[in-house]
């Protein structure tokens, strides 16, 4: 390799290094636009999981309610919403959600799913399972409604005896967690995290009065998680994808940097070497001509 060779390699390896520096700043912009809207709906997702918390583990009425989406059905099929990218370069996000899901499935079992993200779509290709809908060419906003009403007719149908949600959870922007949640049927819900003792001993002994009557609320109010639900997960799961691909192309850009400094010194020292053989002919041109 000669010093030509390397000089187009450096320019060649400097110009991608400009595009992951780019993609980098531009996955900045957008995991804070979308790390906000993340972080602002939790505050009101708690506060549903606590009232529905109660509702479900206090109200007497509770269990002799005839509420669909409280009550397994006779179905034997699992339904699973998968949230993926419509886009590479983000590191590990569909590798660890991939196999997170993959370690989850059955083997002979016949589990169908709703795809949004052109990534998962292809996954689920690859493992030779049905697509009931995929919702990758609509906007992450967008896809809620015709999600719910998707699996709300699958579920009351009877055909699914559960249906899951598969996405990244967002922790922080250096950390997202794979995550398989069931949304449907309701049977309990998650404690909340930041709850002290005395709190919890305060959910678990009081009781809501509830007017007119609890099957008129339950019905909508679990309608309404379950739609928080894919809302947050939608949240998640954007923030999540664009951390991982600023966190990506950061290394890229880093590594760029390192192969064009190695790339410099190899140079610099071909460049020595040539120069040092121009001065040894140069000396014995002088003391061949000096001899004679």
């Amino acid at each position: 390799m000669n010093s030509k060779d390397i000089r187009k390699k450096i320019g060649t390896v400097e110009n991608v290094k400009k595009i992951t520096n780019a993609m980098q700043m531009v996955s900045a912009v957008k995991m804070k636009k979308a790390q906000k809207i993340a972080l602002e709906g939790r505050l009101y997702r708690t506060m549903l999981d606590q009232i529905l918390q109660r509702i479900l583990r206090n109200s007497s009425e509770t269990m002799s309610l005839n509420i669909p989406w409280l009550t397994e059905s006779e179905g034997t099929k699992e339904l699973y919403i998968l949230i993926a990218s419509n886009k590479g370069l983000c590191g590990s996000f569909h590798t660890n959600l991939f196999k997170h899901i993959f370690s989850h499935l059955n083997a002979s079992s016949a589990d169908e799913f709703i795809t949004i993200g052109k990534k998962g779509a292809d996954f689920v290709s690859l493992t030779k399972r049905s697509i009931l809908a995929d919702f990758s060419d609509q906007d992450l906003s967008d896809s809620v409604s015709p999600v719910f009403s998707l699996i709300e007719e699958k579920f009351l149908s009877g055909e699914y005896k559960a249906i899951y949600i598969v996405y990244n959870k967002f922790i922080s922007s250096l950390k997202s967690e794979p995550t398989i949640a069931q949304l449907l049927p309701v049977k309990d819900v998650t404690p909340l995290e930041n709850l002290s003792e005395g709190e919890k001993k305060q959910t678990e002994t009081q009781d809501y009065l509830i007017e007119p009557s609890v099957e008129e609320l339950l019905g909508p109010l679990v309608e309404d998680y379950v739609k928080e639900k894919i809302r947050s997960a939608l949240a998640d799961s954007e923030a999540s994808e664009h951390s991982a691909r600023m966190l990506a192309m950061k290394n890229a850009t880093d590594s760029a940097g390192e192969i064009v400094h190695s790339l410099t010194l190899l140079r610099n020292k071909i460049r020595q070497s040539q120069i040092t053989n121009e001065l040894l002919d140069m000396i014995a041109a002088k003391e061949s001509t000096d001899a004679n």
